[in-house]
Formats: structure tokens, sequence, C-alpha cells
């Protein structure tokens, strides 16, 4: 957000501290790997911050961002913005994240209802992103994994495009991983692809 080129910065600012966390220790126990996640929107939110200061042009840049950590049979999930993270497992979709948009909080109202924000005018107004504030206000969530479950990480850009039941479609099929994730951002571009598109499958095994 905030521009091509600025945005396209911050969502490297945040992939580069990621690393950094993550190659220094891997988190062994489910405690260890949530302070890790916490660690590197935290990182990223400051480094972001900085370098608005030092290069004032860039002003309002920020982006969403996803983060799913893995230890022994858990998962932990970072989660800031309009991306989204979905769990797929025994052929079923949800959804794990919830977004923080405008017109979510409309739909949590009852103001409108979820098909309505699919077409919202507004639709793209977030309410939370890295590099915008000093406090950082961020969803961490966690959980079991089972053997095959499938965790896609993705964009609006994905999910304004194509509904849940081809998503299911896809991830149910029997090509193999790179293949699902060619196919999901063929399915996006077919329907418009207006937004950048930005899918990761995760598969347990």
């Amino acid at each position: 957000m905030g521009g091509a080129a600025a945005g396209e910065l911050a969502s490297n600012i945040f992939a580069e501290t990621t690393l950094e966390v993550f190659s220094k220790t891997r988190g062994q126990s489910e405690q260890e790997t949530f302070e890790l996640v916490q660690r590197a929107f935290a990182w990223t939110n400051e480094r972001i911050l900085n370098h608005v200061k030092e290069n004032p042009h860039h002003q309002g840049m920020g982006c969403t961002a996803e983060l799913v950590a893995f230890s022994d049979e858990s998962f932990v999930l970072g989660h800031m913005g309009d991306s989204r993270t979905y769990r797929f497992r025994t052929g079923q979709l949800k959804q794990l994240t919830q977004d923080h948009s405008l017109v979510q909080n409309q739909v949590d109202q009852g103001l409108i209802t979820p098909a309505e924000a699919k077409n919202h005018p507004m639709r793209n107004v977030i309410l939370r992103a890295l590099g915008v504030k000093e406090s950082l206000a961020l969803d961490v969530l966690r959980g079991k994994t089972l053997s095959g479950d499938l965790f896609l990480l993705c964009s609006d850009g994905l999910t304004d495009m194509v509904d849940d039941t081809l998503i299911e479609e896809v991830l149910s099929s029997t090509i193999v991983l790179p293949q699902k994730v060619e196919k999901l951002i063929e399915l996006a571009n077919s329907a418009g692809g207006y937004d950048n598109i930005t899918v990761v499958l995760s598969e347990v095994v």
C-alpha cells in the first residue's frame, strides 16, 4: 500500500526481517514460536517507520502481512490487514483470519451482507497494516496441525476474484502443490486479475 514502489519495499522489509528472525533460531516450543512471530512483526513495523523518517517521500507506505510458523504439531499465525490465511482440512476450506477492513467491520455490525461486501466500493480500505502506527495491533492465532493440512496464505487479489468453492476444488485436486498455486493464480487472472495476486501453499506432512 502507499504506492507500488513503497508498498513493495514494505513487503520486502517484512519478508527479509522474518527470514532474519527465524534464521537465528527456529522456535522449538509453541511459546518460542509465538514469540518469534511477534518479533518478526514488531521489528518490521519499527524498520518501516524508521525508513519513512529517513525517506519522507515514502510517507504512507506499509503492507498487509501473513505469517505461519510451525512447531511440533502446532502452528502460530500472525495476521495484519486484509490478506488472508486459510486451512484446508479433510476437504473443507476454513478462513482462519478476519479482515482488518472497513467493510468487514460493517459486515460484523450487520450493516451489509458478506455478498454486498464483495463488491463494495470501499472494500480496499484497510484499518490495520504494518508500518503505519508505532503501536502494533496484531492478531496471533494458535492451533494444532494434522498430517495433510494445507495452509493457504493469499492476498485479496485471489479472494476478490475466486470463490471459496472454486478454491476448494483446486486444493482437493490431485495435482502437486506448485501446480495448485499456478492454477489459483490462473483462475484469478481469468476472472479479471484486477489486483496483485499472491498465493502461498504449505502442506503438513
